[in-house]
């Protein structure tokens, strides 16, 4: 069992923050040994390192699960684990100038980007636009037709509404932003 558990809730799109903080567990002697959704993060106690974290979003299909594996580990990174689309990397730090990368140019970090808005963002908005709006509406004109019994409906799906409105404005705007920023690069 692990020595600690955290609890960080952080979006797809926030994969940097999280290997940022991460990285900062491993420094205060913290290293990753597991993760659960929706956000708990187990460590096992270590030495204190100079740790790099790095996350790949559903790069290798199935039947080249070993090759893509393979090819991290031939540059010296250690695989962790997958979760929810997310391949779980480290290495250490080293001496290097610059952070050691699992990307070796800024169309492949685009690339993943991409993967993470066709892959996540558009599921959410048709489950968004197909199930969480119509209900509201549905719900919205019983509850003003007189049945009483729809109000909780109405707040349970207008809690969904706004949650759904808060993480496509968020991811939008990451995925806009980190889509800049490694065209920049």
């Amino acid at each position: 069992m692990a020595d600690r558990v955290l609890l960080r809730f952080m979006t797809v799109t926030d994969y940097e923050e999280e290997e940022q903080f991460l990285r900062e567990q491993h420094k205060e002697g913290w290293k990753l040994c597991k993760y659960w959704l929706p956000g708990f993060y187990f460590f096992d106690q270590c030495e204190p390192e100079d740790v790099v974290y790095r996350l790949d979003f559903e790069q290798a299909d199935q039947c080249g699960k070993t090759e893509y594996l393979q090819l991290y580990y031939d540059y010296g990174w250690e695989y962790l684990f997958e979760v929810n689309g997310f391949t779980y990397f480290r290495k250490q730090a080293g001496s290097e100038e610059e952070e050691p990368e699992i990307f070796s140019d800024n169309e492949s970090r685009i690339e993943m980007v991409e993967r993470v808005f066709r892959r996540r963002m558009i599921p959410l908005l048709i489950v968004f636009f197909t199930c969480v709006v119509p209900q509201l509406v549905i719900q919205f004109f019983n509850w003003q037709g007189g049945n009483t019994s729809a109000k909780g409906f109405v707040i349970f799906f207008t809690v969904f509404f706004f949650l759904y409105l808060y993480l496509f404005i968020h991811c939008g705007q990451k995925i806009r932003w980190l889509k800049r920023k490694y065209m920049k690069e």
